[in-house]
This record gives C-alpha cells, sequence and structure tokens, in this order.
C-alpha cells in the first residue's frame, strides 16, 4: 500500500513538471519576443478608389448596361477630383484687382445694367418726338352721272394733308419724364456695379480664407504624421502600448480627410468665384491678405455714410422726382391738341381748282383724365414712403452686419494679440521641457494642437471680418448674379405704345 500511494505520487510530480515546461514553452517570458505595432493605415481613398463592393455600397449593382459595376474616374479641369490642390502653383497667384477687373467686363448683369439705360434713353427720345403729317387723297361723287348717261370723274379730287399739333409742352414733359427714369437707371446700374463687386469681394476673401485653411490643415497633417512615427518608435521602446498606437493612427487618417476636406472646399469656393466674374478657368492659387487694411468703422459713420451715399436710395429719390414729373404730364393730358388740315384739288364742277381746310378739336367734357391723375398722385405719395422703406431696411440690415463685423474684429483682434502669441510661447515651452525630459510627448502634442485651433479660429474670425466689412462699406448690396433691376416697380404708370 505505500508503495503505490508512492509511485502515484511520482507520477503525478513528473506530469506537473510536464505541464509546467509545456507552459513555459508556450509563453515566453517578457521582454524576451518582440511583437510588431499595428501598421499604419493607408491613406483615404479619392473618388475613383472608392469600391462598389465595399460596406458603404450595397452588394448587388444594378443590371444594366448604362451602369458599370465600378464608379469611373471624375475628372474635372483634367484631373481626377481627388488629386491634392498643387502646391506649386504659379508663385503670384490672382489678386483681388485680377477678378474685379474681370468682372467688371464679362459680368452678365453689369451689362444688362448698361442697356436699362439705353432703354431709357431710347424711350425719352421717342417720347419727345413729333407726330408725324397725315397725306390723304380725297374724290368725292366719282361715277355720278352727266348728261348723256356718262360717268364723270367726280365733283372733287385732290390731296389733304394732317398734322396734330401738340398743346401744353406734352411732348417736353414726356421727354422730361423718361430722363428722369434713365437718371434712375444710371443709379440702379451703380447698384449693380456694387453688387457685383461685393460679391467678388467676399467670394476671393472665402476662397483665400479657405486656401490658409488648407495650408494649416497640411501643417496638421505633417504633425500627425510625426505623432504616428513617435507613438511607434514609444512603442518600440516598450514606452506605449498598442492602443496609443491606434489612437495615433485615428489621429494621423483623420487629418488626410481634413486636407481632402479643405481642398474640396477651396476648389467649390474657387469655382464660386470664377462663376461670377464670367470667364471660366482651372482652379489655381489666390494671393493676397485677410487683416484689415483700413482703420474700423463706427456704426454712427456707416451709417451716415448708408443714408447719404446709398445707390439703392439715390435711385429711389430720382424715382420720386420722375413721378413728379409724371403727376405734371398727366395734369396736362386732358388739354386737347389741334387737328388742321388743308390741300388742294380740282373741282370738275366748278371746272376750277379749289382748296381744302379743317380745323378739329376735342371737346373734353366727360374725361379729364381723372383717374390717370390720381393714380400718379398716389404713386407719388408710394414713392415717398418708398424712401422711407428703404432707409429703414438698410438700417436693419446694417445693424445686423455690423454687429457681426465688430464682434469678429474684436475676436480676430485679441487672437493676433493675445491668445495666438499665448499658445505659441505654451507650446515653444513645452517643446523645450520636453528635450529636457520634464514632459511628456503628448503634452506637447496637446499645445501643439491648441496653437493650430488658435490660428483656425482667427482665420475664420478675419473672414468674417472681411465678408461683412464688405458689406457695412459697400452700401450692404449683394446678389451679383441677380437680373438688374428696372426703373419702374409694378403698378406704376408704365410706358404705352406711344409713350407720354
Amino acid at each position: 500500500m505505500k508503495r503505490r500511494f508512492s509511485k502515484s505520487r511520482m507520477l503525478l510530480a513528473l506530469a506537473l513538471t510536464g505541464s509546467a515546461s509545456l507552459a513555459s514553452a508556450q509563453r515566453p517570458d517578457p521582454g524576451k519576443t518582440f511583437v510588431p505595432p499595428p501598421p499604419v493605415p493607408e491613406a483615404p481613398y479619392g473618388l475613383s478608389d472608392l469600391d462598389a463592393a465595399g460596406p458603404l455600397f450595397p452588394h448587388e449593382q444594378l443590371v444594366d448596361d448604362a451602369y458599370s459595376m465600378t464608379p469611373p474616374p471624375v475628372v474635372v479641369d483634367g484631373s481626377v477630383v481627388d488629386n491634392a490642390v498643387p502646391q506649386d502653383v504659379q508663385a503670384a497667384g490672382y489678386t483681388l484687382s485680377d477678378f474685379l477687373a474681370i468682372a467688371a467686363q464679362n459680368n452678365p448683369t453689369i451689362r444688362q445694367a448698361r442697356l436699362q439705360i439705353s432703354g431709357e434713353t431710347a424711350k425719352a427720345l421717342q417720347a419727345g418726338l413729333y407726330p408725324n403729317p397725315t397725306l390723304m387723297y380725297s374724290g368725292e361723287q366719282i361715277g355720278v352721272d352727266v348728261p348723256g348717261d356718262k360717268d364723270s370723274p367726280g365733283e372733287f379730287q385732290g390731296l389733304i394733308v394732317e398734322q396734330r399739333f401738340v398743346t401744353a409742352g406734352k411732348l417736353r414733359l414726356s421727354r422730361e419724364k423718361y430722363m428722369r427714369r434713365a437718371h434712375v437707371t444710371e443709379h440702379l446700374a451703380i447698384a449693380q456695379q456694387f453688387r457685383v463687386c461685393n460679391d467678388v469681394r467676399r467670394l476671393f476673401y472665402q476662397t483665400l480664407a479657405a486656401s490658409q485653411v488648407l495650408e494649416l490643415r497640411r501643417e496638421l497633417l505633417k504633425t500627425a504624421e510625426d505623432g504616428a512615427v513617435t507613438a511607434r518608435e514609444l512603442y518600440n521602446q516598450g514606452q506605449a502600448t498598442r492602443p496609443e498606437v491606434r489612437r495615433s493612427n485615428i489621429t494621423l487618417q483623420r487629418a488626410r480627410l481634413d486636407v481632402l476636406t479643405a481642398e474640396n472646399h477651396y476648389r467649390e469656393q474657387f469655382r464660386r468665384l470664377v462663376s461670377l466674374v464670367g470667364v471660366d478657368f482651372t482652379v489655381a492659387s489666390v494671393s493676397g491678405s485677410l487683416m484689415p487694411e483700413t482703420a474700423p468703422l463706427s456704426y454712427q459713420e456707416a451709417l451716415s455714410t448708408l443714408l447719404a451715399e446709398s445707390p439703392e436710395l439715390m435711385a429711389a429719390r430720382a424715382k420720386l422726382a420722375g413721378d413728379r414729373v409724371t403727376l405734371q404730364r398727366e395734369r396736362v393730358e386732358w388739354v386737347p391738341d389741334i387737328v388742321a388740315r388743308g390741300g388742294s384739288g380740282y373741282n370738275f364742277d366748278a371746272k376750277e381748282t379749289v382748296a381744302v381746310a379743317e380745323v378739329a378739336i376735342e371737346l373734353p367734357v366727360f374725361d379729364r383724365n381723372q383717374g390717370t391723375i390720381r393714380q400718379a398722385q398716389a404713386d407719388l405719395i408710394r414713392q415717398q414712403e418708398e424712401i422711407r422703406r428703404i432707409e429703414l431696411d438698410l438700417q436693419q440690415r446694417l445693424a445686423t452686419t455690423y454687429q457681426q463685423y465688430l464682434t469678429s474684429l474684436q475676436i480676430a483682434t485679441e487672437y493676433n494679440r493675445v491668445i495666438i502669441p499665448e499658445a505659441e510661447m505654451a507650446y515653444e515651452e513645452l517643446l523645450e521641457s520636453y528635450k529636457d525630459n520634464r514632459v511628456d510627448w503628448p503634452d506637447v502634442l496637446s499645445a501643439q494642437h491648441d496653437l493650430f485651433d488658435a490660428r483656425l479660429t482667427q482665420i475664420q474670425q478675419l473672414e468674417m471680418v472681411r465678408s461683412n466689412e464688405v458689406l457695412v462699406r459697400g452700401f450692404m448690396l449683394e446678389g451679383g448674379l441677380q437680373a438688374a433691376q428696372g426703373p419702374t416697380p409694378p403698378g406704376h404708370i408704365d410706358a404705352t405704345p406711344k409713350p407720354r
């Protein structure tokens, strides 16, 4: 019994020893075997690289010859859309002056506004022309029988001239009325030029801001790449974990996507700018400065300038002067013109040459143009209220725009004066501390990201400053692709086939 027990104990000890040695052979001691870190992710797919059978697309494709199994690459401006914006473009990109000069020559709404002036001037010319005379042939009792049962040439045959003599200065007032409207169209043309130029300036600054954001995103991408490399090096030295390496990969991939988004946004802004100037050319760089170049405007200064020099208000005031002339014109419309006829012919009955003379005048017994005069008076009063409405509307729009302008200017100023310098010094101090092994690398990266965020916010605020400044200084006019306005709003007395 003793021997069996001791033998079984020996077998159990050998079994435990074998299992322990097997386990030690399968699980090596820490530090003796290196496990590679997670791989760095590939760059994000462009549109032509997206897999149609991937998780973002349905697995079943449409069975139709019109659709291919994989999406074809999209080519824009001679290149695939997922290509990066070239960084080595022209040394000097397009400037604001270039776009303004091109828009002045090619924007269709500016041409429309100029043609409005020509059209109203032509109306003024037509409205002041004197009526043409009328030449008539007259024959009376042609074919009447005479003794001998013969047909005669009639009693009288001859030529008569008719002329209408316009009274009460109607033609002069009609011409003045349309010349006043031509003056209105001149102010509207100036307003349209401001609309186009303001939109060009605003889109230019938005494009310029997009290009600076793109440069900043590329710097962030370089930082993310360095962070990914540093995380892998720390992992190789045993100072970082695999989750930390994966987080650096996520940060890197997000930075790459941010660069792609910034590139697409820059293309969008540049193409919007090109569509406004009226000339099509490929995406290129722009050069300029987002920093304000003039002293800040006070609200009272902006308001007084707006109410004194706004093209919209000047057009409304010119329209009021034109309505006064229109009222004068309608008040003399009832004064009758004189129609005179005169001519000569041959009287076959008397066998001699005779003359004809007639004078006609309309008697204004019932129609003295009462309704049209009242309409002209209503138009005049309505235009006075329209001027007041435009003044209040401009004040309302200026209040909102000036608040955005002032707030953005204050924020951008403080970022430039305090926040960005402090962020730069914090980053430099942490970098020096890291070199002296006093702080960890993630603290340096966090300070660097804070600096980039501050610079990004400054760019966004400067973009808002310049965009709102353009409106404040540009009489609150925008809409450079809207059709040019005409001088006569709906409801007013308008032109007739023979304007008056």
